[in-house]
């Protein structure tokens, strides 16, 4: 249990970082997108050598889109630009870039925000979670079906690339007017791209090069997504017993990663941090855990810890922990 300073304390603590730094955002921005623009071109000229060479940098390439999808997260925020405008436009223009509707997606993680670790608020913009009541009191084709799509194979690899190449395209009935028009802007660009890329290198090297980059990409950003509300000791509560400050540190993984992969995810392994206050930009979100010594107490996940959460799939509620599947009856 960490031990939280009194409201005022915290949020003076980190309203100290909730600033933008204008120099540093285009920084980040040029260090990034210059990189993965020269790793498409560089995937392109392989397509002529081998393309295992291809898929070999491919990989690269996708590190460098979750970071760019970082920044798309961050101008949702508010906490990339001062400017609400420009943070609008940057962020338009990466969610076109990395396959997501920058109006709709950000609709339903601020959502994901305002419910996170509530368990009467569920199902906007987060993991699938059922309790253990639930699962046992639902349909077979139900517990059938939770079952088929809490398994990694499906989630991450399969369902991971569904996320930006097919619901990403789609429109639902929550969406307003302007997060329409997004989605379908957003599609209508990509569509343009792909007219590009018929008449300059043609539709099969578009693919071939665009393709594995998305796989790889959505799987390493739904990885990260999923562990940040999915490890072992998160704290979920009913909404009489949720409070915001207690479930960003408690219901927030500190995902400790070597600094390279940091680097690539953004900062975002401090997701206690992030859920604290939102509009801190990802590359100040380490120097607030460490120059605050209450963040001190919250025990990291490491990167071997972290494969363990996969085989977690339910809320136990009378022990306030996640179990497996194994830890059910076995007449389930």
């Amino acid at each position: 249990m960490v031990n939280i300073n009194p409201q005022t304390s915290w949020r003076e603590a980190v309203m100290r970082y909730a600033q933008p730094d204008t120099k540093t955002s285009i920084w980040q921005i040029v260090n990034t997108l210059i990189p993965y623009l020269g790793l498409l071109f560089l995937m392109y000229l392989s397509l002529e050598v081998s393309y295992f060479l291809t898929l070999f940098l491919s990989v690269f390439a996708s590190a460098f889109m979750v970071r760019l999808f970082i920044i798309f997260h961050d101008c949702g925020h508010g906490s990339f630009f001062k400017s609400a405008k420009l943070s609008e436009t940057v962020g338009i223009i990466l969610g076109i870039i990395t396959f997501t509707p920058y109006h709709k997606w950000h609709r339903a993680h601020k959502i994901h925000h305002a419910t996170v670790g509530n368990l009467d608020k569920r199902g906007t913009g987060d993991v699938w979670v059922l309790t253990v009541d639930e699962f046992l009191t639902t349909s077979k084709w139900r517990r059938r079906f939770y079952r088929v799509y809490r398994h990694p194979l499906i989630m991450f690899m399969i369902g991971a690339p569904l996320i930006f190449l097919g619901a990403n395209r789609l429109t639902i009935k929550e969406l307003n007017r302007k997060e329409r028009f997004n989605v379908y802007l957003t599609n209508f660009a990509l569509l343009l791209i792909l007219v590009a890329a018929h008449f300059t290198i043609g539709i099969k090297a578009y693919l071939m090069i665009q393709l594995p980059i998305i796989f790889f990409g959505s799987v390493a950003g739904v990885w990260l997504f999923y562990v940040q509300h999915q490890f072992e000791g998160v704290h979920w509560y009913r909404q009489g017993e949720w409070d915001y400050k207690t479930v960003a540190l408690q219901g927030s993984s500190f995902y400790k990663l070597p600094k390279m992969l940091q680097w690539f995810s953004g900062n975002i392994g401090f997701h206690h941090i992030h859920h604290l206050s939102p509009k801190i930009p990802n590359y100040k979100l380490e120097e607030c855990h460490a120059e605050n010594p209450e963040f001190s107490q919250i025990k990291p996940i490491t990167i071997l810890e972290s494969f363990k959460t996969m085989k977690l799939r339910l809320w136990d509620e009378q022990n306030s922990r996640l179990i497996t599947f194994k830890e059910l009856p076995p007449t389930l």
